[in-house]
């Protein structure tokens, strides 16, 4: 492709994207999500005293609202392309923290109490992490789907791990960059891949800074000489405002990677976080203080699910099946029955009669239109709620709130040689690979996800991940 028929493709679909307009969109996302978390705040305060607190009375803080954008600002969340979930997270509630306890402050200071409106913005800040959490990534979508969405970037190389990031790209649209052109000198490589025009020469960065005033190259060449390499740092993509370089070791996916200088020569520095002991103490006395209190404002539903299940068929409440924990060892997981009492001679007469079915259940160990669920079991999978019991597994500490999906002896297999170091930790009641799509994941998305989970643990990433599973339970996507 000529730089002259880019020019026409470009002009066609991306001339209305940019880091401002991304930046921008994300500031009236932030905006919105709080003054809700505000309004959340007073609304509850109202509810529990009518007479402590106005509840339309939120509106009138709207001048605090600059303070937030500034941190944020200062925080880099603007425009936050492709800053990692948990990074983001971290970022979003330490700069809410900061914010809400200077208006707390800052009120104290002046009135010499702390009364019902400072209690308003304590559930305010609270409020916030979920809120900011969904309002965010509302605005990507919406982003996305007006074509708005995405800032362009250059790729330099169309090798093997240059698609590989084209696809993460393409692929992950609402969340970063978008690549517009490749260049590459390499004539084999075509005119385009996945849509993404290729033009064969390198060396035209300058001008398509200067025409198209795109700021991000990615380079992507690994395996370019290093005489060949520093050339065309100087000479092309130097033109550009940022440049991400990415190695060919996908193997490791750390996203807390620090770089160390040995006299001169950089090294990568990543760490098993989950092999410390005070991050094992940590994450245990998460899962401990959510699920103790957790489990209390959500006993009462619970307790009813149990009585609909006892009523609407014949059989336990729950059931329990053997599963794989750490290091190998197995445990008994509990679960709210969700089939009938004979499922698995069921199973194996469905197995014996219907190879499809043999197929798609060899497939993920898991059946998308399952006849041995009751009626009241469709709804408890849709919604995950016949996973709660777990929490019981949770406090026994044969499992943790977030981790790999514990598995079945049949499906080690599956893991092949990753089997062993994805469980040396405890599995989880949810996990990075159920809010990046549950069912609909096959294996080796799922030893992707529990590796990248493993070399980039935070407390941060667990919180993410809590949080993203509510909004995955809600729309019940990938369930059943």
């Amino acid at each position: 492709m000529t730089l002259k028929d880019f020019d026409i493709w470009y002009r066609t679909r991306y001339n209305n994207t940019s880091s401002a307009l991304t930046a921008t969109a994300m500031i009236i996302a932030d905006l919105i999500a709080i003054m809700l978390s505000f309004g959340a705040g007073f609304f509850l305060v109202n509810l529990y005293d009518f007479d402590a607190i106005n509840f339309k009375s939120f509106v009138t803080y709207w001048p605090y609202l600059p303070v937030f954008i500034i941190i944020f600002q200062v925080s880099g969340l603007y425009p936050g392309v492709s800053l990692a979930h948990a990074e983001e997270l971290k970022r979003s509630t330490t700069g809410s923290l900061m914010a809400h306890g200077g208006i707390i402050f800052s009120r104290y200071i002046e009135d010499q109490e702390f009364d019902f409106i400072s209690i308003a913005f304590i559930i305010s800040f609270f409020s916030s992490l979920l809120l900011l959490l969904f309002s965010r990534n509302g605005m990507r979508s919406l982003l996305y789907k007006t074509g708005l969405g995405g800032i362009p970037a250059v790729i330099y190389g169309s090798g093997d791990t240059a698609k590989l990031v084209i696809e993460k790209l393409l692929n992950n649209q609402t969340g970063g960059y978008v690549p517009v052109l490749i260049l590459d000198d390499d004539p084999e490589s075509g005119n385009e891949y996945s849509g993404i025009p290729i033009i064969h020469d390198t060396a035209i960065g300058p001008q398509i800074v200067s025409i198209y005033h795109i700021r991000m190259a990615i380079v992507v060449m690994p395996h370019l000489a290093q005489k060949d390499l520093r050339k065309l740092l100087n000479d092309s993509v130097s033109a550009f405002r940022y440049n991400v370089f990415i190695p060919d070791f996908f193997s490791i996916s750390n996203i807390w990677m620090s770089i160390r200088d040995f006299d001169g020569v950089l090294g990568f520095v990543t760490s098993h976080r989950l092999k410390m002991f005070w991050n094992l103490g940590i994450k245990r006395f998460m899962d401990l203080v959510i699920v103790i209190f957790g489990g209390a404002v959500i006993l009462p539903l619970l307790l009813l699910i149990a009585l609909i299940i006892k009523i609407s068929s014949p059989g336990p409440v729950f059931y329990t099946h053997t599963r794989i924990g750490i290091n190998g060892k197995h445990f008994k997981t509990y679960k709210f029955r969700s089939m009938v009492v004979d499922s698995d001679k069921k199973l194996e007469m469905l197995l014996e009669s219907d190879p499809q079915i043999r197929a798609e259940w060899e497939a993920n160990h898991k059946l998308r239109d399952d006849p041995r669920i009751t009626g009241i079991g469709k709804i408890l999978r849709r919604t995950s709620f016949d996973e709660f019991p777990q929490l019981i597994n949770v406090l026994k500490g044969e499992m943790s709130l977030v981790g790999p999906r514990p598995i079945v002896d049949d499906e080690i297999t599956k893991y092949g040689e990753d089997y062993r170091r994805i469980f040396s930790v405890k599995p989880g009641l949810t996990g990075l690979w159920q809010v990046s799509g549950r069912s609909d994941t096959d294996y080796g998305d799922r030893v992707s996800f529990d590796t990248y989970y493993l070399q980039s643990w935070s407390v941060w990433l667990d919180l993410w991940i809590l949080l993203r599973t509510v909004n995955v339970v809600i729309k019940g996507k990938g369930a059943y």
